[in-house]
């Protein structure tokens, strides 16, 4: 099912029942809190970010991105880092498959949302229905709206995406619950296809350690996807990992390169550095430009997955 709801109505003047679709729109949970409720201070926030961020330019357009999903004081530059990687290449994109873990609702699998766009104060975004329903014939995805309905982990990527790649792009907005990589594995290879689709994992890393501590960690955290070694990221290491294991996973079978293009904690933005959460910011690229389906693995592999 989509976000559609048919109902058929009769009018005094019309007798005849007729169809009448009322669409569904996902309004923004943390507009106000997160980043400005404000569309032109929003637009000018994110402008500011990816305008000034310092990155390596990527040799071939970006498969895929790991960016975080903090108050935008504290994350929104390393975000950024993600982003004006990608604006070079942002034309091409028409589809965005955007996953996060959840922070609001326990569940098991992967979440879809029931609605037809979700809003924020820049405009709607329009979800791709098409590929969800696509989805949807894999045991481990559901619809389940609650898990999407507080969710700040997806909405805070969508004001940096409205501004870089534009308003055309189709949305496929999945929340990560209790899942195997391996099950995330096999909702991307499902939603691979070509350069038209980027992929965005959102994900903090460490949470509420010392500066050193979490640099430390975070380092860790750091290799372990730059050598695409999933099972080197502990539950502890980054509130994104499933989502993360899945992409590591498909980027081994797909031979995807990595850059890092930022790291940090908030302790270097806005927070204390007694107590810090990290961030950290990676391109994935298609350095063979195959587009081949993954082999789909559902084998629990306990060195790799194990339960949250």
């Amino acid at each position: 099912m989509n976000g559609k709801r048919h109902i058929s109505l009769r009018t005094p003047k019309s007798p005849i029942a007729r169809e009448v679709v009322i669409t569904t729109v996902r309004q923004p949970a943390v507009a106000g809190t997160f980043y400005p409720a404000r569309p032109d201070e929003l637009r000018r926030m994110v402008e500011e970010f990816v305008g000034t961020a310092v990155v390596p330019p990527l040799p071939t357009a970006p498969k895929a991105i790991i960016a975080p999903h903090a108050g935008y004081i504290y994350s929104g530059p390393t975000a950024a880092a993600a982003y004006a990687a990608l604006r070079q290449f942002a034309s091409q994109v028409q589809r965005v498959v955007l996953l996060g873990p959840a922070h609001t609702l326990a569940f098991d699998g992967l979440a879809a949302p029931d609605a037809d766009s979700f809003a924020t104060p820049l405009g709607e975004v329009l979800l791709d229905w098409a590929a969800l329903d696509s989805i949807l014939a894999l045991p481990s995805v559901q619809v389940l709206p609650a898990a999407h309905a507080r969710e700040h982990g997806l909405e805070v990527h969508l004001p940096f995406l409205q501004v870089v790649v534009g308003g055309a792009f189709r949305l496929v907005p999945l929340v990560v619950g209790d899942v195997w990589a391996e099950e995330v594995t096999a909702v991307l290879d499902l939603l691979w296809g070509g350069p038209e689709t980027l992929i965005v994992i959102s994900s903090d890393l460490s949470h509420y350690h010392d500066y050193a501590t979490a640099q430390r960690m975070d380092a860790a955290t750091a290799e372990a996807i730059e050598q695409l070694n999933p099972a080197a990221i502990g539950r502890d290491q980054a509130c994104g990992r499933r989502p993360i294991q899945g992409l590591l996973l498909a980027a081994q079978m797909r031979h995807l390169t990595v850059h890092r293009l930022d790291l940090r904690n908030s302790g270097d933005t806005a927070g204390r550095k007694e107590r810090v959460v990290g961030y950290g910011a990676w391109g994935f690229n298609d350095s063979n430009h195959s587009n081949g389906r993954l082999l789909t693995v559902l084998a629990r592999k306990e060195s790799v997955s194990g339960r949250l």
